[in-house]
């Protein structure tokens, strides 16, 4: 611990398992959409708490974020002291396909992320935020940055909020997050997903997908609902 009784950061990276490179793993994330990740979760997995809470929502609806956790945690303080460094230090941590998903100890008053934030992690490779609040929203739109967040505001969080620690486990609503676990997020919200399965997710999630397709195809053509569950299907 530091002076402050804070903890020092861990800077660790994670080295994903997953059989295939994690940029491939992002694309085809990106295919996918959040209903069936979670069907795949809940069903093959018994996974009934891995959504991120709903009041976390896309800066605009057709952003989609897919990567690997980057976990930031912190809360309301009025120290100052050594904050600026950490900040900075974490925004030069963050990594290639990472997403970065910030514990906020329920703070609901200051923006943790702005138009600076974005751009630095937007020359990290960085993917995407999950944040409480924001502000230089307009910029952050115009960087075409995806931002899950739960408010805006214009009030900075120098003395106000500050950073623990970065890259350990947090816990946000009933969701424990690891570094390195497999964040994706759509219209209808974000979804952690533990590293160990992710791929094995992936592909069972792109399996309903392509089922799906021939179900839509049953209803186009005509097809009575009950007939539809008689061939396979479900709605």
């Amino acid at each position: 611990m530091n002076s402050n009784g804070k903890h020092h950061i861990d800077r660790q990276l994670p080295t994903p398992p997953f059989p295939i490179p994690v940029s491939e793993m992002r694309e085809r994330y990106l295919q996918l959409y959040t209903g069936a990740v979670n069907d795949v979760l809940r069903f093959n997995y018994k996974m009934h708490s891995a959504s991120l809470p709903s009041c976390y929502a896309p800066l605009r609806e057709k952003m989609k974020m897919a990567g690997m956790a980057f976990t930031v945690k912190g809360g309301p303080d009025i120290t100052t002291d050594g904050e600026f460094e950490m900040r900075a230090q974490m925004l030069e941590d963050l990594h290639e396909n990472s997403v970065v998903v910030w514990d906020c100890t329920g703070d609901t008053v200051t923006s943790q992320w702005g138009e600076v934030m974005t751009m630095a992690a937007v020359r990290a490779g960085c993917r995407g935020a999950l944040v409480n609040g924001i502000r230089d929203t307009q910029a952050i739109v115009d960087l075409d940055f995806p931002v899950f967040y739960k408010y805006k505001t214009s009030t900075g969080m120098l003395g106000r909020f500050r950073m623990y620690y970065y890259q350990k486990p947090i816990q946000i609503g009933e969701v424990i997050i690891q570094p390195g676990d497999w964040i994706f997020g759509d219209i209808d919200g974000a979804i952690a997903i533990p590293q160990a399965i992710a791929y094995d997710v992936l592909v069972a999630a792109e399996k309903i997908v392509f089922k799906e397709a021939g179900i839509k195809e049953m209803v186009e053509s005509g097809m009575k609902p009950t007939d539809v569950v008689k061939n396979g299907g479900y709605f």
